[in-house]
């Protein structure tokens, strides 16, 4: 399997007076940032702001568009059409894109947040939307998606290039989806087992299911989240363990 991996956070994600993350930190460990883009968190200033640090610490940057719901912070579905998740996703990849322009950067990749990650994983229609959506706006973007999901065809299907996400931190379902977050056991806080489920997912392509079941699985890319207080120290005990198993970390753009 590969021994190189693309390491992502979700960043950008703290407005007005309210802050999430440990941005600046975090941001010297991963190769890719997906910003949030206004709608589930961040807003404008904060993704300038967070553009500039990706830019100067030499991490690769990408949009991370979410559903217009603060309240529940993207990650409740809404009952939208396919056309409008398009709009939505134009409209906020748009944005950023502006902001990256601004700072002198390129933008690298698109990852949708929350419920509408879910959503495009399952729902082939919504997939579709994404995906179009994201080729329209610039046909060389890269596509986070779940991997082995709808959202990973449907990119291929509109000629996208595709990154396979994996996660650290989250328990996976006997069909590959997330374990949903109203359960206990969907978060995993154990971090040397986590890492030990990384460095599985990378080499042996396999991955552990709730039921204890076997899943095969592709990793390009594995994400870390960064709104966790013990966010730092565990993304730094990632990269250790990838160092000490010679996995070499590259942006996705780079693999």
């Amino acid at each position: 399997m590969a021994d190189r991996i693309d390491l992502n956070c979700d960043l950008g994600e703290s407005f007005g007076i309210y802050r999430i993350g440990r941005d600046t930190d975090v941001m010297d460990w991963i190769t890719s940032a997906n910003i949030a883009c206004g709608f589930h968190a961040g807003d404008p200033h904060v993704m300038h702001r967070t553009v500039q640090l990706a830019l100067e610490k030499g991490v690769a940057i990408g949009a991370h568009p979410g559903l217009p719901d603060r309240q529940w912070f993207g990650r409740r579905w809404m009952e939208l059409t396919p056309e409008e998740v398009f709009d939505l996703v134009v409209y906020q990849v748009g944005a950023l894109s502006a902001f990256v322009r601004v700072c002198g950067g390129e933008l690298q990749h698109v990852k949708p947040h929350g419920a509408l990650f879910n959503v495009a994983a399952v729902n082939g229609e919504i997939a579709r939307a994404v995906a179009e959506a994201v080729a329209r706006v610039d046909d060389h973007l890269i596509l986070f998606g779940l991997a082995g999901s709808e959202l990973v065809r449907a990119g291929r299907q509109v000629g996208l290039r595709v990154a396979e996400e994996v996660f650290a931190d989250r328990q996976y379902e006997p069909d590959g989806t997330l374990t949903p977050r109203t359960r206990p056991d969907a978060v995993i806080h154990d971090p040397d087992r986590a890492v030990a489920r990384v460095i599985r997912m990378i080499r042996e392509g396999k991955v552990t299911a709730a039921d204890g079941s076997e899943l095969d699985i592709r990793a390009d890319t594995v994400c870390v989240h960064g709104d966790q207080p013990e966010a730092v120290a565990f993304v730094r005990q990632l990269r250790q363990a990838f160092e000490a198993n010679r996995i070499q970390v590259k942006r996705v753009g780079e693999l």
